[in-house]
């Protein structure tokens, strides 16, 4: 297979979601609306977890690193995107393009188990509650992050062993907002067909194997708390409630794209925005409008910092500089 540098493609085109003129106003404004709120609202939550005390439980752990993969998420296009609404020339160049195909694959492939380490939590706090505090230790919750990223990483660099060499030297144009893999792969200058039966194979074990495995935990924990008392049913269901919402709008998508035979629709757009825009901006408003913890933790963050301050609690050395 010939190498990169044998490529005679040096940049690619984008053609955005619609190549109307009329709409690339409205579309510059509502994504950049939406990016404001995804980065500013997971913000919140990662300084609300880290700063409040009643919060300090695995839980909450790793919701604030979920907070940080859909910041790192909604931020590897975006920009670019909201950056394109307003310029003729949509193109991103080939070293730019990998980029983007290594940094989805990598948070996505990320999200995916750290949604599942996170119904293991719910699995250990609502089946096993005497042990939680001894099996969810801290030292527990940073070794599934780190097996999160890390099987982020294994799944991406994959993923790029498959395409990273393929030579490109004619079609470059996209018709995505950014560089999809089943999409730039139908590009190269060859018969991708046995690449892109891998691509799906890569994207199927780990997609279905996760979602499966999300399955399975909530079943277990249905069948658990079935012989409990009603009142244990509902606490069990209003918990799991939001984790369910967030794994169906993420999976779902997901497994349209990559798992379905290698053909791109014209609704792989929509669903490529949804995974990568709304649902980072859908997981802080669902895990924070079902918590009541969570709330009352945001309000007491947001009083401190935006209520005016007293002048005994100004620093003295500002205070002093005021007289």
């Amino acid at each position: 297979m010939d190498k990169v540098n044998s490529s005679t493609v040096s940049e690619f085109v984008l053609l955005g979601l619609s190549s109307s003129q009329d709409l690339q106003l409205f579309f510059f404004v509502f994504f950049f609306v939406l990016y404001v709120v995804i980065v500013l609202g997971n913000l919140l939550i990662i300084i609300t977890v880290t700063s409040d005390n009643s919060l300090y439980s695995p839980m909450y752990f790793l919701l604030g690193n979920l907070s940080f993969v859909d910041i790192c998420q909604a931020s590897f296009a975006t920009p670019k995107m909201i950056a394109d609404f307003l310029s003729e020339h949509k193109t991103i160049s080939f070293s730019g393009c990998i980029a983007q195909i290594f940094f989805i694959h990598l948070f996505t492939g990320g999200e995916m188990v750290l949604l599942v380490s996170m119904a293991y939590d719910r699995y250990v706090a609502i089946c096993k509650p005497l042990h939680y505090v001894v099996i969810m230790s801290r030292r527990t919750c940073t070794f599934l992050v780190m097996v999160s990223w890390a099987v982020g990483l294994v799944h991406t660099l994959s993923q790029l062993s498959f395409t990273v060499n393929l030579p490109f030297c004619g079609p470059n144009v996209v018709d995505s907002f950014f560089c999809d893999l089943p999409r730039v792969t139908k590009l190269a200058c060859l018969d991708s067909y046995t690449i892109e039966i891998l691509i799906v194979v890569n994207s199927g074990i780990l997609s279905l194997s996760t979602f499966s495995l999300l399955v399975v935990s909530y079943i277990i924990i249905f069948v658990t708390v079935w012989f409990k008392s009603s009142a244990a049913m509902a606490k069990a269901f209003s918990t799991l409630a939001a984790h369910i919402t967030v794994v169906i709008l993420f999976f779902g998508p997901c497994i349209f794209i990559y798992v379905w035979p290698f053909t791109t629709y014209p609704v792989d757009k929509l669903l490529a925005i949804f995974y990568t825009i709304f649902t980072p901006i859908l997981n802080p408003i669902i895990y924070t409008l079902r918590n009541r913890d969570m709330k009352v933790a945001m309000r007491k963050i947001m009083t401190y910092y935006l209520r005016p301050k007293k002048i005994s609690e100004i620093p003295l050395v500002v205070r002093n500089s005021l007289y």
